[in-house]
C-alpha cells in the first residue's frame, strides 16, 4: 500500500509542477518575433491566428496576429493585458454587444458593438480590458496587426 501511495503523491507533485508558474521566465524578444512570423501566414488565411507561450491556470502568455478586424467579443471570466506589437488599430471599448451570443464558456461574441468608446492604439501601447468589458478591434484595410495578450482567469 505504501508504495502506491508514495507513486500517487509523487504523480501530483509531478502534476502540480508542470503548471505551476516557474519562479522567472524570460521571453526574448528575438523568441516573440520569430513565433510571430510563424503564425502570421494562419492570420493571412483566416484573418486572425495565435498561439499560447505559457498557459499557468490562473493566467496565459498568447500572441495574436489579425489581418482583418474581429468581430465584439466579452470574456466573462478573463482580463486582457496587452502590449501592441505591431500595427495600428481603432480599439472600441464599452457600449452594447450587436447580435451577441454567449456560448457555454461565458464568452460572447457579437457582430459589432453599439455605442462605445473608440481609441487609436499603436505599437508599444498596453492596454487593459477587464473580464465583461464589451470590446472590438477595427483594423484598415490591408493592416497587419500584433499583440502579445497576457489573459488573467477572474473567478
Amino acid at each position: 500500500m505504501k508504495p502506491i501511495l508514495l507513486a500517487v503523491a509523487a504523480l501530483t507533485l509531478s502534476a502540480s509542477a508542470q503548471t505551476a508558474p516557474p519562479p522567472a521566465a524570460v521571453f526574448p524578444v528575438s523568441d516573440l518575433h520569430a513565433r510571430l512570423n510563424q503564425i502570421m501566414p494562419g492570420a493571412g488565411e483566416r484573418g486572425s491566428n495565435g498561439a499560447t507561450l505559457a498557459d499557468y491556470g490562473s493566467y496565459k502568455i498568447q500572441l495574436s496576429v489579425r489581418t482583418i478586424s474581429g468581430g465584439a467579443e466579452v470574456h466573462a471570466h478573463w482580463d486582457d493585458v496587452m502590449t501592441v506589437e505591431q500595427g495600428s488599430a481603432t480599439l472600441i471599448t464599452g457600449g452594447a454587444v450587436v447580435d451577441g451570443k454567449t456560448g457555454d464558456d461565458g464568452e460572447t461574441h457579437g457582430s459589432r458593438i453599439d455605442g462605445g468608446q473608440s481609441r487609436k492604439i499603436h505599437p508599444g501601447d498596453v492596454l487593459t480590458i477587464r473580464a465583461g468589458t464589451p470590446h472590438q478591434l477595427i483594423l484598415a484595410p490591408g493592416a497587419v496587426y500584433s499583440a502579445v495578450v497576457i489573459k488573467i482567469h477572474e473567478p
